[in-house]
Formats: structure tokens, sequence, C-alpha cells
């Protein structure tokens, strides 16, 4: 599932998926995104795009991937799931639209 985002419908991600023989579900226009791990692969995809060089093939970016997925501070992932009563009453009180997250 994804939400027709420009880097998820890159030719490497369009690849990868098709080699893992994964579908991909529809996605609601509007719909209120309310799950902290797209703020993880946020912070994944920043702390990849500093990477000097960046990685030049599939199995390189894997191995990237992984090793800054582990870096990640666990106190950044525990403050996500901390922030999601905050995520809902902020969802409910703009009924569904869009939020400050």
């Amino acid at each position: 599932m994804d939400d027709n985002a420009r880097p998820h419908r890159a030719n490497i991600v369009d690849e990868c998926l098709q080699s893992e023989d994964i579908t991909r579900m529809d996605w609601p226009a509007y719909s209120p995104d309310l799950n902290p791990i797209e703020h993880v692969w946020d912070m994944l995809g920043r702390r990849i795009a500093a990477r000097q060089p960046p990685p030049t093939c599939l199995p390189e970016l894997r191995r990237t991937l992984l090793d800054e997925w582990w870096n990640i501070p666990q106190d950044q992932i525990d403050n996500l799931i901390l922030s999601m009563p905050r995520r809902c009453k902020a969802c409910i009180a703009s009924s569904g639209r869009h939020t400050p997250y």
C-alpha cells in the first residue's frame, strides 16, 4: 500500500516490488495517515540521502537501509509511538482532513 507519492513510484521501488511479487493496494484520497512508521521512513530516507557516496545498486541500498535502520535511536521511535493520542485527537478535530503531523 502506498499513497502514490513520487518516492513510492521510483523505478527501483517498482522493480523491487515486482521481484518480490508484491501487489500494490488502492489507497483512498484524503485518507489520514496516522501511522508513525511514515516518520520512521522519513528519518531513514534522510539518513540514506546523507550518505556519501550514496548507494549505487540494489544490494548496496539494502545493506545501507539495514545499517541505518538499526542506527535510529530508540527514543525517537518511542516518541513517535507516544504521539499517537495527539495524532488521533488532531485527526478527529479536523474531521479526517489535514493535520500538522
